[in-house]
């Protein structure tokens, strides 16, 4: 039986009555109106759909320039050629020119207006396309990496388990089709039985009972749920920061036996707000492929139950594992379930590739990454992806996969259509040969932020690049023209392009002013943590030459910068910097820099640097220059007294 909170949010109240996510959404959608109201717009999330508005537009006394951004549910990253074709035309019919792959490898169109937003949700369920829980209190767009390897079948079981996973917790009441579509079912890949077999099998308490939402009952899950499903070794989607992560197990013929299990991970998070922090999964057990439904219910249920319903700063279910601890979160699980899970199997590292260029499936055909910068999908002067892409499609009828690092992946190609997908990007002028791709960029993410995002609160998708190019310069500058690391950036501090995972991230805190994280992996296996909360943009030069020069100086063989930044701690990264002169380098031969090295260091206390930094910035002096000073007056009155 469901548990009823005693406190429950606005928001819960609004989800309790919305009559399974129909009201006031059906009734305003009918008014001639430029906007949704604030109850409205709740359950539009659940819909696929956010309420935005261009602040680039702003003006004070006008309407705002209201718009929606809709959101694709497409498990896996998988588009058939159909529906991009779809979004393509719909994009520039009634949105602003341009698509964006998502870090959930899902597709946004940005800029619908109200009137037209139901216009465009049926083209898109006419074209094997939905939208149906892309956003809201809900599962997520389900993650699986983008590869479409045919002789790789641990690669084909993830995949096959994001779909499945993806149709057994959508949402069923019928109301999206109601809304959208006047009552008539959209034309759908049916669902495989034992997912059918899967929605009724009751367990012990995980099914709501005569409800039309057998999983999530009336007021859904508490917050946003998010899950993967991915191959040993393979961390192209960022498996620690998920509700659930399963990993695909194999015997050595290849054949499916059962998965690894993790949750607990999610990475938003509030600005000076302590109680709420990024966090990465656990090792929860391993279940057995028969059961692995049963087993994603049980989880689900638990969150349902047990999750927090008043504040939703508190309401993921990494907060319920973090305060449970991981037995008393298994055990629960474990009983709904109605057994035991296995010990979790050991698996081996994990890497992270984004498979741009070419590879072969291994079924004769190949595929074909493309790296796309922030993963924004336009026209651009000479540069013409998405026009390239449209004409890809539409002459070789290709599918294609979205990656967990906003790329695009052509599948299905015939060796001798090669040439000819190769000769339309070059001739739209997209780089074909991904190690000519800056790796800073490529290695990169940022969200969209400014303008359309209402919590942004600064530029992140519109800066990356430029902020790219400017650490580019610094490193050549420092003779580190070969180094490269993970950037990710975001303008606020929500996550959404996963920064706390990067080896360096900017989350936006002011306008032109960012979080600095540092100490995460390459591979994207541990938290970053902040070093820096206010660093202005414009001192980007200055902040980041000495912790470059002293990690250049210090570094171990083959060492990453995120991994040096955790080794050394922060704590020598600043009393460094507060050492360090800016420029205090010789250039004595075009081979080789040589820096000249501060021959008597003087640290200060943790708890003094923050104000010697403030200090610093005021009076726009060094602080070693400060420190120099503050001790020549000390010797000065010492010697008077």
């Amino acid at each position: 039986m469901v548990q009823t909170p005693i406190k429950t949010s606005k928001v819960e109240k609004l989800k309790e009555r919305s009559n399974f996510l129909r009201e006031p959404l059906l009734t305003e959608l009918k008014q001639d109106t430029t906007h949704f109201s604030e109850d409205a717009i709740q359950i539009l999330k659940f819909h696929g759909s956010y309420q935005q508005d261009n602040r680039d537009n702003r003006v004070k006394g006008q309407e705002k320039d209201y718009q929606m951004m809709l959101r694709t549910r497409s498990p896996g990253g998988f588009i058939p050629p159909e529906l991009f074709l779809a979004l393509d035309k719909l994009s520039i019919e009634y949105g602003n020119q341009t698509l964006r792959v998502t870090t959930r490898q899902g597709f946004q169109i940005h800029g619908i207006l109200k009137k037209n937003l139901k216009e465009v949700i049926k083209n898109i369920l006419s074209s094997m396309g939905s939208t149906l829980s892309a956003c809201g209190d809900v599962n997520r767009n389900i993650m699986s990496p983008p590869p479409p390897f045919k002789n790789k079948p641990e690669y084909q079981y993830a995949f096959e388990y994001a779909n499945n996973i993806a149709d057994l917790l959508n949402p069923q009441s019928g109301a999206y089709y109601e809304i959208w579509l006047d009552g008539e079912k959209a034309i759908s890949a049916q669902e495989a039985p034992e997912v059918v077999a899967a929605r009724k099998s009751k367990g012990k308490g995980m099914i709501v009972e005569n409800s039309p939402e057998p999983i999530y009952g009336e007021q859904f899950l508490p917050r946003k749920f998010k899950i993967c499903v991915t191959v040993p070794g393979d961390n192209s989607i960022d498996v620690y920061t998920h509700d659930i992560s399963l990993v695909v197990m194999t015997n050595k013929k290849g054949e499916l036996q059962g998965f690894n299990v993790l949750a607990g991970g999610g990475l938003g998070r509030t600005h000076n707000k302590e109680e709420t922090f990024a966090r990465i999964c656990d090792e929860i057990g391993y279940i057995d492929k028969a059961d692995v439904y049963d087993l994603v219910k049980a989880i689900v249920a638990t969150q349902r139950d047990y999750g927090d319903r008043f504040n939703r700063r508190h309401s993921r279910m990494k907060y319920l594992i973090h305060d449970w601890g991981v037995e008393k979160f298994k055990s629960t699980v474990q009983g709904y379930l109605g057994k035991e899970l296995k010990p979790y199997k050991k698996l081996p590292k994990w890497e992270y590739q984004d498979f741009l260029g070419w590879y072969e499936q291994g079924d004769g055909k190949w595929f074909f990454g493309i790296g796309v910068e922030n993963g924004r999908v336009k026209d651009e002067g000479a540069f013409q992806l998405k026009t390239a892409l449209r004409e890809i499609v539409e002459q070789l009828n290709l599918p294609m996969r979205l990656s967990g690092n906003h790329n695009i992946i052509l599948c299905e190609i015939a060796p001798e259509h090669k040439e000819t997908v190769e000769n339309i990007l070059k001739n739209r002028g997209i780089e074909t040969d991904p190690e000519a791709i800056e790796p800073l960029t490529r290695y990169s993410m940022a969200c969209p932020a400014l303008p359309t995002c209402g919590l942004a609160v600064t530029e992140s998708e519109r800066a990356l690049p430029g902020i790219t190019d400017r650490i580019r310069s610094l490193l050549n500058k420092l003779g580190m023209v070969n180094e490269h690391f993970t950037i990710r950036m975001t303008g606020c501090p929500n996550g959404c392009a996963r920064p706390y995972m990067a080896e360096l991230g900017f989350v936006g805190s002011a306008p032109g002013k960012y979080q600095i994280w540092l100490g995460g992996t390459p591979n994207q296996t541990q938290l970053a943590q902040p070093y820096e909360q206010k660093m202005p943009v414009e001192d980007l030069e200055t902040f980041f030459e000495p912790i470059f020069v002293f990690f250049m100086q210090n570094r171990k063989a083959k060492e990453s910068f995120g991994s040096f930044c955790s080794r050394v701690g922060f704590a020598a990264i600043r009393n460094f910097s507060a050492n360090y002169t800016i420029g205090s380098y010789m250039d004595t031969d075009t081979t080789k820099r040589k820096f000249r090295k501060n021959q008597r260091r003087v640290s200060v206390p943790d708890e003094v640097f923050p104000q010697l930094k403030e200090i610093a910035q005021k009076e726009g002096r060094p602080m070693n220059q400060i420190i120099a000073d503050a001790l020549s007056d000390y010797f000065t009155k010492s010697k008077e007294a």
